[in-house]
């Protein structure tokens, strides 16, 4: 149920939006391979619609307005019917007027356990989200052309929403990291936990990897396994300004976990194949950027919003190999639908298995897909404010 709801935030309460009641929305869990009915009531004086981001499902169930169903009216109501094919993070959130109504609350987290999950003490879920305040302290109604045409709609307030508060020195945790704010970008430290990533985007690497950091851009999401230490203290360094980010108490001790963090199973997904085509998309437009020929602040390959014919039409099955190149002086995220692709690294190796690529300031990354899901699939922006004014496109498989 999608409604209007009081919350509080920093402190304070604030009118935002909610599914059931909540910010963010229930988590949803889910078992690999399950058959899964959600039927969204619209309690909104405006239209609704529930996007299952970075889920591989029928394209009738994807969300979109226009191309998958109708925007789904106040008071109405609608069945989504689908069964999760892959374990993994994932989450969902509204898909008409995003830019607004995810910023208000509209999102939540959608969990599919493996059938033989990994040895953990605890399995937490921590959504990073940032909100605009006004000087009254209450959500900030204007929505003005700079947010749109620059980092976007970027919060005067940051926090996270952690699903356990506190755990043992000792504890093993699955963290499920999501960043659903709608243009923010965070870079993660992690103190107080020794560990190790496991997945990005819902899917499971072929082997755990170190880091220091964590890039989480608009939509992303990272799994991370790792023994607690200490207070568990999330800290964003993106930018000039470092901010808390919150925390997950230690409480007790206990004897730490001697096994090795070993990877997740894989989920079942296209071989890695030589592609059939390949194709350029270059993102265009915002503040400084170079004049393009589409109606929008943002374009893509000169053309804003969906355009009317796609960006791609290829037959199902069909393997691309997409350029992806920023001409901006922004960073974006571009995110694809339905599908899931390999970006290649910087030494020209297809490595991660994604839903969504961050490409910095005036970068290019190639990304290899097996286009098997057949329909009418979005490819956009996932700062969704750039995708409101232009940075927005889309594929059709037959």
């Amino acid at each position: 149920m999608a409604d209007s709801i009081d919350t509080r935030i920093a402190g304070r309460k604030i009118p935002m939006l909610g599914f059931n009641g909540s910010l963010p929305g229930p988590t949803m869990r889910f078992r690999q391979g399950q058959a899964v009915g959600i039927t969204l009531k619209n309690h909104l004086d405006d239209g609704a619609l529930v996007h299952w981001h970075g889920l591989r499902i029928p394209n009738r169930m994807d969300g979109v307005n226009v191309l998958t169903q109708d925007v789904i009216a106040p008071g109405r109501s609608f069945d989504y019917q689908f069964r999760v094919r892959d374990a993994g993070t994932f989450w969902y959130h509204s898909h008409y007027l995003s830019y607004e109504q995810v910023s208000r609350g509209l999102f939540g987290a959608f969990i599919v356990e493996e059938n033989i999950p990994p040895a953990v003490d605890h399995d937490i879920v921590v959504q990073f989200f940032d909100v605009l305040l006004a000087k009254d302290g209450k959500y900030d109604e204007a929505f003005r052309p700079n947010q749109f045409s620059t980092e976007g709609r970027i919060g005067n307030v940051v926090t996270s929403y952690a699903s356990v508060s506190s755990v043992k020195a000792g504890d093993r945790l699955r963290l499920r990291l999501i960043n659903p704010s709608i243009d923010r970008i965070y870079r993660l430290r992690l103190s107080g936990l020794v560990g190790r990533i496991v997945a990005f985007d819902g899917m499971p690497l072929s082997e755990p990897m170190d880091f220091e950091t964590i890039l989480l851009a608009p939509g992303q999401r990272c799994d991370v396994i790792g023994d607690v230490r200490g207070n568990v203290v999330f800290r964003d360094i993106w930018g000039p300004d470092e901010a808390d980010l919150g925390d997950i108490a230690v409480s007790a001790t206990r004897p730490p976990t001697p096994e090795p963090i070993k990877p997740l199973p894989p989920n079942r997904v296209p071989p890695m194949q030589k592609p059939s085509r390949s194709a350029e998309l270059v993102l265009q437009g915002g503040v400084g950027g170079l004049p393009h020929r589409g109606t929008g602040t943002w374009a893509l390959n000169d053309s804003s919003g969906l355009p009317r014919r796609p960006f791609l039409s290829v037959p199902r099955g069909s393997t691309v190999e997409i350029s992806v190149r920023n001409e901006t002086g922004f960073p974006h995220v571009m995110h694809l639908h339905g599908h899931h692709f390999w970006e290649r690294d910087t030494a020209g190796t297809f490595a991660a298995f994604r839903d969504s690529t961050f490409l910095d300031i005036g970068e290019q990354r190639n990304i290899l897909v097996t286009l098997d899901n057949p329909g009418a699939w979005m490819l956009h922006c996932h700062m969704l404010s750039h995708q409101a004014d232009g940075m927005a496109t889309w594929i059709r498989v037959a």
